[in-house]
């Protein structure tokens, strides 16, 4: 029989029990007098962690508490911990305690800044905490909310906030209040729609949505045009808008939902990383090769991708391509023209021609199998061959050229003397890859009143456009133009002027010289102003459209309710805080009505 070793434990064996629910007197005395003063000299006090069952009533007026030992002054003496020196109250962290309620009295901290309440058991917030007119940080993660009270969307400074992991089951249009947000969570709930008034939170630089019950995103939630992440995952999204206005989205995140199509990202210049797994997409389009040239990442696995386009190859900065447990039976060619690949997942598909050991043998081996198969091929020509561009006998019968979507990053003279000889009064050279206006065009001054260059590369407008004086309708949307030269104000027959999806920083100074202008759509650019003083938009008697939608617009002048002569106005998707959301979707009349009333006397 071995005997008993005579060492001993070195454990302590401790009696306490492990879990202690604290009463309210033991959660008073966590606020010691030492913890007082290192609030009062710091502003910041730190109650996190303290198994606090309710917040100690000192809590709320600790600037205005006066201690034993300060009674006592001296004034030959420098202490920081004088009652003079008292530093207000700006971060205050009570998270991670099983606090149930907060007191009205949390209204006395008007100088809070940061408000630290996650993981407690918070099952409502009080109605004065919508008073706390400085507090820009907010976390209530992890607790039990069912419902936001209404003055909470009177946090107007609010620029950190996130709810998540709680119950929210509805938000109301006011959240499009909180315009300075720059970050919102409010994942894990249980929100099954969003209000329209999303679309005010335009300084959002990451929104997170994800782990609720969505079945669709609201219209507007493309006016957040500084987003730079979006997490939609674990929803039940069948489809999401067009999302081109994103300009500045890095990462798109929307795996675990229902999508079955891939989203329209076309504007998205700044994607990098696209995360669709777990959805019902069928297949990657060649317009979404086409447009997203820049991508690093793209998760597509657990599809029922069948085919992949053989344009694939303008992925050319893809890093990682995961196509895990979809349907494809084989692969693109040009698949191994992606030099950049550096992982590449296919386990799962129904690739008979691919034996086994060459699928799991990891990326260097698959890409090696799919340069192999490239064989060497001619280089592409680039010439467009004669009989592509229209003949003289089908300019003369349609009166018109028309050379859409065809790439092209030149037109030669010929074609444009051969339009000219045939008197065409429409030009479309829109989808192309012009980089700049053809002095070809300016042959066709006699006889042309519609130009489309929408769609473009243009950085400029040659001033020469003066000489198309017959010309009624312009259209330069989608370039990238910041301005626009005096000369084109000479145009005095121009009804239709289109400059949306550009750069302009404000409505250009020729714009006031169209006199018979009576469309200007100028959306989605950077215009900051609406100048409507008498040598500018008060010029445009017959302006009866204005499109002035998804800009950087901080105010809206009240004068511009005198502009009664419009028929359309639009203004979502700015800056300005008023007119509000409401005053905008009741249409252009009341807006111009709500305007004038502002007028001042």
């Amino acid at each position: 029989m071995s005997q008993r070793s005579n060492i001993k434990s070195r454990v302590r064996v401790c009696n306490k029990p492990v879990f202690h629910l604290q009463d309210k007197k033991a959660d008073d005395n966590v606020l010691s007098n030492g913890v007082i003063k290192s609030a009062q000299r710091t502003g910041q006090l730190n109650l996190s962690n303290k198994g606090l069952g309710s917040v100690p009533e000192k809590v709320w007026k600790i600037e205005e508490i006066v201690l034993d030992d300060t009674k006592e002054i001296d004034f030959g003496r420098s202490d920081s911990n004088n009652w003079w020196n008292i530093e207000p109250l700006k971060t205050l962290d009570l998270s991670s305690n099983v606090i149930k309620t907060l007191s009205p009295d949390i209204k006395f901290l008007q100088h809070l800044v940061t408000l630290k309440l996650h993981d407690n058991a918070l099952t409502s917030l009080p109605h004065e905490i919508g008073e706390l007119k400085s507090l820009s940080n907010l976390s209530v993660d992890h607790n039990k909310l069912s419902v936001l009270p209404k003055e909470f969307y009177k946090l107007t400074e609010l620029r950190w906030l996130s709810i998540s992991h709680n119950e929210l089951t509805k938000i109301e249009p006011d959240f499009g209040d909180l315009v300075m947000l720059k970050f919102l969570s409010l994942s894990h709930n249980k929100l099954t729609s969003l209000p329209p008034g999303m679309g005010y939170l335009v300084r959002l630089v990451e929104l997170n949505l994800s782990n609720n019950h969505l079945t669709e995103l609201p219209p507007d939630i493309v006016n957040l045009r500084d987003l730079k992440k979006l997490n939609l995952c674990h929803n039940n999204l069948k489809q999401l808008p067009a999302l081109g206005e994103l300009r500045k989205m890095e990462i798109l995140d929307a795996n675990h939902n229902d999508i079955e199509v891939l989203p329209d990202v076309y504007g998205c210049t700044a994607l990098k990383e696209v995360y669709l797994a777990n959805n019902f997409i069928k297949e990657i389009t060649e317009e979404f090769c086409d447009q997203m040239q820049h991508l690093n990442v793209l998760n597509v696995r657990d599809n029922k991708i069948e085919i992949l386009p053989e344009n694939i190859c303008l992925l050319k900065s893809l890093k990682r391509l995961d196509l895990t447990n979809n349907s494809l039976n084989k692969l693109p060619r040009n698949l191994g023209l992606l030099t950049q690949l550096q992982s590449i997942n296919m386990e799962g598909n129904k690739l008979s021609f691919v034996r086994q050991d060459v699928i799991s043998g990891g990326t260097d081996r698959m890409m090696k199998f799919l340069r192999d198969r490239i064989s060497e091929e001619l280089v592409e020509e680039t010439r467009v061959l004669n009989n592509e561009w229209p003949d003289k006998y089908t300019l003369k019968k349609s009166q018109a050229l028309m050379l859409p979507g065809k790439n092209l990053q030149s037109i030669p003279e010929e074609v444009f003397s051969a339009a000219a000889a045939a008197e065409v009064h429409i030009a479309d050279l829109s989808r192309n890859k012009i980089a700049q206006l053809p002095d070809g065009v300016f042959q066709l001054k006699d006889t042309l009143s519609q130009l489309m260059l929408s769609s473009n590369c243009l950085t400029s407008i040659p001033p020469g456009i003066r000489c198309l004086s017959h010309l009624q309708y312009l259209d330069l949307s989608k370039n990238c133009l910041a301005d626009l030269p005096i000369d084109l104000g000479n145009l005095k027959s121009l009804r239709e002027l289109v400059i949306s999806n550009n750069k302009f920083p404000k409505i250009p100074r020729c714009v006031y010289e169209l006199e018979n202008l009576e469309i200007l759509l100028a959306a989605d650019n950077q215009i900051e102003e609406i100048n409507v003083s008498s040598d500018a938009l008060a010029k445009l008697r017959r302006l009866a459209v204005l499109d002035l939608a998804n800009n950087s617009i901080v105010t809206v002048p009240p004068e511009l309710g005198n502009f009664t002569h419009l028929r359309s106005l639009e203004l979502m998707g700015n800056c300005f805080r008023a007119p509000r959301h409401a005053i905008l979707a009741k249409g252009t009349a009341s807006i111009l009505s709500y305007l004038r009333d502002r007028i001042p006397t």
